[in-house]
């Protein structure tokens, strides 16, 4: 699975009982719901407290803050806006908690491959800690209220980041949508609604949170990704039994190693070429984690983060070309 499934994301949308929508409180409001919010975290008896750090999106360069959503960390969103805003993050990254983007929590958990059953464990045992010490909204017969209608119910969108290059080839991907929209799930860019699928990543998830547990959600989701990774290999199976679709993978391959310049656009074209060519055994003497950390490291504001430093378009182009030939020679 963890061929097609890159990643697995489960994210929870909570709010306060007793403070209107992030839409409809001013700063000074938005400020005082995030101290209560991190206050509750950091009181709380649970390990999973002591594994969390805050940033406020006020302290952070816009580098910092692009980085953030190129490793999936906060939303486009989110970094927009820095009033009242704050992110709980994990030490390991692998746990954020957004404070007053759409909902006054955005929480959500990330596990690489398929790991749909520990993500969601996680993200419950975090919705705990902080509903020990926060009173929710929530109504009987709605479940947990969101300021968005679509997100009524359990509040919870379940994910997976999955790399569908043959199927995107065979232009198979717009029928595949529609059919999974008769089925509660939708199918779109890996940095959510409006996105590009660059690489040929996108992001499969649930949406219907009213009238279903989340547990039926996450199997839901679970079942319909296996038929989609089944689908995946074996229109990469056929592809890549064609001279031309190996050409094509190794030629990628040697770009990568060699390029001077090199455009993110460009590199995560190749990437994904690369991955398909190990997924299917054309390519070998590569790793897959080896490329999957490529795909994060040569993001324009996630090199600017690593160097520390502010680099020019141009000279962003020459050190992806450089990170690359260094992983892949």
């Amino acid at each position: 699975m963890s061929k097609v499934v890159m990643q697995t994301r489960i994210r929870l949308a909570r709010n306060l009982k007793k403070y209107p929508f992030p839409c409809r409180l001013n700063t000074a409001g938005k400020t005082e719901v995030a101290e209560i919010i991190i206050d509750a975290v950091k009181n709380s008896n649970s390990p999973l407290s002591k594994e969390l750090d805050v940033l406020y999106v006020k302290d952070l360069t816009e580098a910092q803050r692009i980085s953030l959503v190129e490793q999936h960390l906060a939303s486009p969103e989110f970094i927009s806006d820095s009033a009242g805003r704050a992110l709980i993050l994990s030490k390991d990254r692998t746990m954020s908690i957004m404070l007053n983007e759409e909902d006054h929590i955005r929480l959500q958990v990330l596990r690489k491959d398929f790991n749909l059953k520990e993500a969601y464990d996680t993200a419950d045992k975090l919705d705990t800690l902080l509903d020990e010490n926060l009173e929710f909204a929530f109504d009987e017969k709605l479940g947990y209220l969101t300021q968005c209608p679509t997100n009524l119910g359990t509040g919870m969108r379940a994910s997976v980041m999955l790399h569908l290059p043959a199927l995107k080839s065979s232009k198979a991907i717009s029928r595949i949508a529609g059919n999974l929209s008769k089925l509660g799930l939708t199918i779109r860019g890996a940095y959510g609604e409006g996105t590009e699928p660059e690489g040929a990543m996108y992001q499969l998830s649930n949406q219907v949170t009213l009238g279903i547990s989340e547990e039926a959600a996450v199997e839901n989701l679970k079942n319909i990704a296996q038929q989609l990774v089944s689908q995946e290999l074996q229109a990469q199976k056929r592809m890549s039994e064609s001279l031309d679709t190996q050409d094509k993978l190794w030629r990628s391959l040697g770009i990568l190693r060699t390029a001077k310049l090199i455009s993110c656009k460009e590199a995560l074209e190749l990437l994904s070429n690369v991955r398909f060519g190990i997924n299917s055994g054309v390519i070998d003497g590569v790793e897959l984690e080896t490329v999957d950390k490529l795909i994060e490291d040569i993001q324009p504001a996630t090199m600017m983060v690593n160097k520390n430093e502010q680099i020019s378009p141009r000279d962003r182009d020459i050190l992806r070309a450089e990170i690359l030939n260094e992983a892949l020679r």
